[in-house]
């Protein structure tokens, strides 16, 4: 990821971030994707008082890419909401693989602006996948 591609990104993820409700645990997420066509998709989380049935950043994002018709992404950034980099929980890594090869890379940022930055392959190494079911990867 360029570092132009990783600060539109984060700008982006900041920026949702702000529409995050989450009214219960005080800590707010904002994501963006690079869509395979260049097209960059955002989402914020979303609690909800029955508690498991709240949404993360990356998985509104996703579903935002999906319906606008993309099936790849080429790059994630997410912005958490304390000064520590907040890494995409267990759900959100195995979403995010099935909609993204282990080479794509991730940036994580706090609101300090520290950024750490990994790949999708680093987040879940031994990723369960497609190819598992008997189906090509896309």
């Amino acid at each position: 990821m360029t570092q132009d591609d990783e600060n539109e990104l984060l700008a982006q993820a900041r920026a949702v971030r702000e529409n995050a409700y989450a009214p219960y645990s005080g800590y707010a997420v904002g994501a963006a994707l690079r869509g395979a066509t260049g097209m960059v998709y955002v989402g914020c989380n979303v609690e909800n008082a029955a508690f498991p049935e709240g949404t993360c950043a990356e998985a509104g994002a996703l579903a935002a890419m999906i319906a606008a018709g993309e099936t790849r992404l080429t790059a994630v950034g997410v912005v958490g909401g304390d000064t520590r980099p907040a890494a995409p929980c267990g759900g959100c890594r195995q979403k995010l693989v099935e909609f993204g090869a282990g080479e794509v890379p991730v940036a994580i940022a706090a609101l300090d602006g520290t950024i750490e930055r990994t790949t999708l392959a680093e987040l879940l190494p031994g990723a369960f996948g497609p190819s598992h079911l008997g189906v090509a990867d896309r």
